[in-house]
């Protein structure tokens, strides 16, 4: 691909600040358009079973919004118009005018002929399941006729097999949950039609993802690009003249070169994100290790200098900062962590660290705002403080706390 002049060249400190615009936390709160604003903004939220705080698609408008009603997010997601959930950047909820956009990667699950390679199945399965939705409408998978075997949580059911291959397939949708059970049901009923009738190329897919993730991302290089959407660098470099991207270049993104810590990296980024400086209040809050803000990890790295991963697979023994670690993000910076559990009317902070050594008042004061906003969403009444590094913040946070 032959990559024009680059349009302008952008301070790390430009690049960060336009990154967060476009992320919905520098600027104006969008109140007005509530949860389904935050996702049509972010185009994904991704979807996760884990839950201290709470879980990760509750967590990632609450940082954006503030303490929003837990169940105004469930009720944005799971209404059963406007959303649906897919494989995007992994398990994700859509914005369901994106449907078309996925054709693609549906017709590559039906060529490949399965989901995931251990988990094979008859196509007589498969079409059971869609008898069985055609005949009595939407269904969860227990009432389809079982999710699991007997074994560990992974053994799925010849029927959960079924009709998860079907949802790759774009034989059957999921714009609803019970219970954190996936309702499957058929696209034709669940769809509108404007988006159904839609039947793009892989090649306009691939094109609108990466326009789409352009604006997402605020800036982004290329593997950036190919993140967010699990692109390869072919599709991404094959549509990326035709989208309205332009280059530019981002001091200290590069790899460091010789008698220098930091080159100018090239990278891409809407035209409109260059015609006004990004400014305005910055959020003070906690961050699910899954935001999109921060789950491409190289690139948290590259836009924060901040080192982040999630634990909660690691062997406890092993772990350096928790379970289920949560940045704080203050002032547009990542400061600090947090790996948060709930004790009845309590919320613990088991293990909580700062990203400087010589932590200062600004960043105690954050960080105590950040804890006390967590606590009264979750209806939380006090916060107790247990692992805190370093110890000598303990005193003047748990001071700030009470």
């Amino acid at each position: 691909m032959t990559v024009p002049s680059p349009a302008a060249t952008l301070t790390a400190d430009d690049a960060r600040k336009i990154v967060l615009r476009a992320q919905g936390l520098l600027g104006a709160v969008e109140r007005r358009t509530g949860v389904r604003g935050v996702l049509g903004r972010l185009g994904a939220v991704q979807l996760d079973t884990i839950s201290t705080l709470a879980r990760s698609h509750e967590l990632v408008p609450y940082a954006r919004l503030g303490a929003i009603g837990r169940q105004a997010v469930e009720s944005a997601y799971w209404s059963g118009t406007g959303t649906f959930e897919y494989w995007s950047h992994a398990a994700c909820v859509l914005p369901v005018s994106s449907w078309p956009d996925f054709a693609f990667r549906r017709r590559h699950y039906r060529k490949r002929g399965h989901l995931w390679s251990g988990h094979p199945i008859s196509d007589e399965a498969h079409d059971g399941v869609l008898d069985r939705l055609r005949a009595e409408g939407s269904l969860t998978a227990t009432e389809l006729g079982g999710a699991k075997n007997k074994g560990e949580w992974w053994d799925w059911s010849e029927t959960k097999i079924a009709v998860e291959r079907a949802l790759s397939f774009g034989d059957v949708v999921c714009v609803q949950r019970r219970g954190w059970k996936r309702v499957y049901d058929l696209p034709e009923r669940a769809i509108p039609a404007q988006y159904t009738g839609d039947d793009r190329t892989d090649e306009q897919c691939v094109r609108n993802l990466v326009a789409e993730a352009g604006r997402q991302l605020g800036v982004a290089t290329t593997a950036d690009l190919m993140d967010q959407y699990r692109l390869t660098r072919e599709q991404v470099e094959s549509v990326l003249p035709a989208t309205p991207l332009v280059p530019v270049l981002v001091e200290g993104w590069g790899r460091p070169s010789a008698g220098r810590t930091g080159t100018a990296a090239p990278a891409w980024v809407h035209p409109a994100e260059l015609a006004s400086p990004a400014r305005g209040r910055h959020r003070t809050t906690l961050l699910s290790p899954f935001d999109s803000l921060i789950w491409d990890r190289p690139r948290t790295a590259r836009v924060f200098g901040f080192e982040h991963r999630l634990e909660a697979y690691v062997p406890k023994a092993k772990r350096q900062h928790g379970y289920f670690t949560m940045p704080l993000l203050a002032g547009g910076k990542l400061i600090g962590r947090v790996d948060p559990a709930r004790d009845g009317r309590t919320l613990v902070a088991r293990q909580l660290s700062f990203a400087s050594p010589r932590v200062s008042e600004k960043a105690l004061d954050a960080m105590a705002a950040a804890l006390r906003e967590a606590a009264s969403w979750v209806r939380c009444d006090s916060v107790r403080l247990e692992l805190v590094s370093p110890e000598a913040a303990r005193a003047p946070l748990a001071a700030l706390l009470a």
